[in-house]
């Protein structure tokens, strides 16, 4: 008989390629993933893995194992979420990841009200970027995710998952507090645009976005400085090094030398959650969706300090 939390191992590594990689999403040692192996191999009498340079790949029978193992933990978690519905109860491990400003803005109230509602369910919550976390979803190392998209620019999102918006989070333009536009009550991109720019990191779906906005105007964006924080953004912006975009949700207090302005088009994030479509059924992601509503709710009823 093959045991279950190996043919999780193989499987883990299928998917990250390599042992560390495995061992980052099962949240176990690079020991473990290797112990597991070796245990899967004596099970099944053939090679799984072969050296590849430094690291590893799978063999051919490997392989073949890695592509059941994905159709039987796939259909284990369709087990796991119709017996969790013939309870009806939310109990056990909850995954959850979430970008920094969903994490501050949303989870706090949220998992407040699972803990008041759902006491036997246990939430574990990663912070990671949009993308990052609709990939762990996907690959079965999160339950759910927070993600988002822009209004004039879409995330893709990976068929096997199912997505519920949450709430629109508004933006605004962040300026020195000397700054000629600082007085106004509303600004156009195309006011502000050819402006020195602090910006996400690149790569990141909001510096992509930012970058694109800003050429669908006709100007090319003089992107100064990066960093991820937003707190570290408009401490830039407070030092007169450049403007940015600063999201409602999650932002906290404001330097006193930044002036805030929203912008006459309304630019916008699309926050939602993601989870897997063979989980839909679990009450722990029913439990999660209806906090993560409350949450949303109530950060929409705090206009400009989310």
């Amino acid at each position: 008989m093959l045991n279950l939390e190996r043919l999780r191992t193989l499987d883990a590594l299928a998917r990250h390629g390599s042992v560390s990689g495995a061992a980052g999403g099962l949240h176990v040692t690079t020991s473990a993933v290797s112990q597991q192996m070796a245990k899967l191999e004596r099970e099944v009498g053939q090679p799984l893995l072969a050296k590849n340079g430094r690291g590893v790949r799978l063999t051919d029978a490997g392989r073949l194992l890695a592509e059941h193992a994905a159709r039987i933990l796939s259909q284990v978690e369709l087990a796991q979420a119709d017996i969790e519905a013939r309870r009806g109860c939310a109990v056990g491990e909850l995954r959850i990841g979430a970008f920094p400003t969903g994490m501050r803005g949303l989870l706090p109230r949220a998992l407040t009200e699972l803990r008041s509602h759902h006491p036997e369910l246990r939430p574990r919550v990663r912070e990671q970027e949009p993308a990052e976390g609709m990939a762990a979803v996907v690959r079965g190392d999160l339950d759910l995710a927070l993600a988002i998209d822009w209004h004039n620019k879409r995330m893709p999102v990976p068929g096997e998952l199912t997505r519920e918006h949450l709430l629109d989070d508004l933006c605004d333009i962040a300026v020195p507090a000397g700054h000629p536009l600082a007085g106004r009550t509303q600004v156009s991109l195309g006011e502000i645009a050819e402006e020195e720019w602090i910006s996400w990191k690149e790569g990141q779906f909001c510096h992509e976005w930012l970058v694109y906005t800003l050429r669908g105007i006709g100007v090319e964006p003089r992107i100064r400085h990066i960093a991820e924080e937003h707190h570290t953004q408009l401490a830039f912006v407070e030092a007169g090094l450049g403007v940015c975009v600063t999201p409602r949700l999650g932002r906290g207090p404001v330097p006193a030398g930044v002036r805030l302005l929203p912008v006459g088009e309304a630019v916008r994030r699309h926050v939602y959650a993601v989870w897997r479509a063979d989980a839909d059924r679990r009450p722990s992601i029913r439990a999660a969706l209806d906090a993560l509503r409350t949450a949303a709710g109530a950060a929409e009823r705090v206009p400009g300090a989310r």
